[in-house]
């Protein structure tokens, strides 16, 4: 989906995180007979699960739990096609829905049939669903800084359309399309929200003081006004559940507000890699993802929400972490299709 990252934050709130040394991190290949006792589950670089959970995973099917770690999404989509051939694992999490239909066009996916948890239907795909399933969801929303605007006596904005106003100069700052999965579902909400005019309105951004960046760690903790690095920057793209991360010790309430009519709904996929070569195993792992207790887990270990309706969300989360109510969305196949000429034409404004 993205690399959320917030480490940084958890760790500045006292918040402890679990490790991934059970994970069996290996970039390497092995023999016939190894693989008879592990199974390998591509992914990006934002995966992380209680150790506990990996070695219950071991306990119960008799096998090894290897990640491989491949970047964003961007990068595990394209790592997942081009090794289609030969796959470099067995089962495969972290493909969004902006990059859902490129790899299944490429045929990077088995048909397989696990047990959905309850609301995951939700989630699912219109096309793909029989090989792509919903395990996460979360929504990319421009965040700010409530004790800036508190100190500075300035209303805080609330729409897309409120941050081209003048009131807002210089204090937006959102990673580039081109170089993240957060900046590329920020260009996507744009291009739900006004069409065929998503150009015009980068161009007001831009004539307005936006502040165009690598990555979401370089806006958040490097120019937001709350990210720790001193940044001057009050108005910054994160996500809904950022909020909850920003509560200071000793206290109840978030120094920071996602804004709710700005949100892109993200959803990361699992499926088992065709031409796996522990089917079984694939098979075992796709299930364990969508079970309870990684459910469970995923708020504090992935930052993200549970597709299991049914599971209880930690306190903060419950009281800071706000879905929208209706996120900016396009289909995966529109995605599909017009991509890179966004993408072109987005480099074009900006760069300019």
């Amino acid at each position: 989906m993205k690399t959320h990252a917030l480490a940084g934050a958890l760790v500045a709130l006292g918040v402890v995180t679990a490790g991934c040394s059970a994970l069996g991190d290996d970039g390497g290949s092995s023999s016939g007979e190894e693989r008879a006792g592990e199974v390998i589950l591509v992914t990006h670089d934002s995966f992380e699960l209680p150790d506990s959970l990996v070695e219950r995973f071991r306990e119960e099917h008799g096998m090894e739990l290897i990640v491989r770690k491949s970047g964003d999404a961007g990068a595990l989509s394209a790592k997942l096609g081009l090794t289609k051939e030969s796959p470099t694992g067995d089962a495969a999490f972290g493909i969004d829905n902006t990059f859902a239909s490129r790899v299944l066009d490429e045929g990077v996916f088995a048909p397989s049939d696990p047990t959905l948890p309850p609301g995951a239907e939700a989630y699912a795909l219109a096309e793909g669903g029989d090989r792509l399933f919903p395990v996460d969801v979360g929504h990319v929303c421009v965040n700010v800084d409530d004790t800036w605007f508190a100190e500075e006596g300035v209303r805080p904005p609330r729409t897309l359309e409120d941050l081209a106003e003048p009131a807002y100069e210089d204090l937006l700052v959102v990673p580039a399309a081109s170089t993240s999965s957060v900046g590329m579902a920020f260009l996507l909400t744009t291009v739900a929200a006004f069409g065929d005019d998503w150009r015009d309105y980068w161009q007001s951004l831009l004539d307005n003081g936006l502040k165009v960046v690598d990555g979401w760690s370089d806006a958040y903790y490097t120019d937001f006004t709350q990210g720790g690095g001193g940044g001057s920057r009050p108005i910054v793209l994160s996500y809904d559940s950022s909020p909850a991360f920003t509560v200071p010790k000793g206290e109840d309430e978030p120094t920071t507000s996602a804004l709710l009519e700005t949100c892109f709904r993200q959803v990361e996929y699992a499926g088992v890699l065709d031409g796996a070569a522990n089917p079984e195993g694939a098979e075992a792992v796709l299930q364990f993802l969508l079970e309870q207790p990684v459910q469970e887990a995923l708020p504090e270990s992935m930052y993200v929400f549970p597709v299991d309706s049914s599971v209880e969300l930690p306190e903060a989360w419950a009281r800071h972490a706000v879905q929208p109510d209706e996120p900016w969305s396009v289909e995966p196949a529109e995605i599909a299709a017009n991509r890179e000429q966004w993408l072109r034409e987005w480099t074009e404004i900006t760069t300019r």
